[in-house]
């Protein structure tokens, strides 16, 4: 069976989609399920291309033992597109994005749809929050998020795949 492909957009690619790809990995290595994936963020903006994560995210995920191994980048519709079993998107406004490039509205999901304390919340709920231009906490918070959206995620992934067996 081939890895599931998963592709997490934000706006830049070095605060939100880099943060979700390195917590996916790590919750998925250690449930020992790594290997089943293959993971990659991109932003749908090109602003930060070529860039390592914000250092805000950074320091967030050292201080989680997560590594951030992505380097900034921009949604290439034509391979992403078909090569992506899951596009998720850190918030409403990547979703239009994304659908407005052509994504297939099937591989489409707000990131946080998968966070089961969010199950009945409307999208708008359910948005991760860019913390870039913000103060305090916002990086903190929003690992937090992107852990119990994460785990959720992997436990639908995980399910699927015993269902199929």
């Amino acid at each position: 069976m081939r890895p599931k492909r998963l592709l997490f957009v934000c706006l830049g690619n070095i605060c939100r989609s880099p943060l979700a790809e390195g917590i996916f990995l790590h919750l998925a290595g250690k449930r020992g399920v790594a290997d089943q994936f293959e993971v990659e963020s991109a932003g749908t903006g090109s602003w930060h291309v070529g860039e390592r994560p914000d250092h805000r995210a950074a320091a967030v995920a050292r201080r989680n033992s997560v590594m951030l191994p992505s380097i900034g980048r921009q949604v290439d519709p034509g391979g992403d597109f078909a090569r992506s079993d899951l596009l998720l998107a850190m918030d409403t406004e990547n979703l239009r994005e994304l659908r407005r490039l052509g994504a297939p509205e099937e591989k489409l999901r707000l990131m946080r749809s998968f966070d089961p304390e969010l199950s009945d919340a409307a999208d708008v709920e359910r948005c991760v929050p860019d913390p870039y231009f913000g103060e305090g906490d916002g990086f903190d918070r929003v690992y937090e998020m992107l852990v119990r959206a994460c785990d959720g995620l992997l436990d639908e992934l995980l399910e699927g795949d015993e269902n199929r067996e």
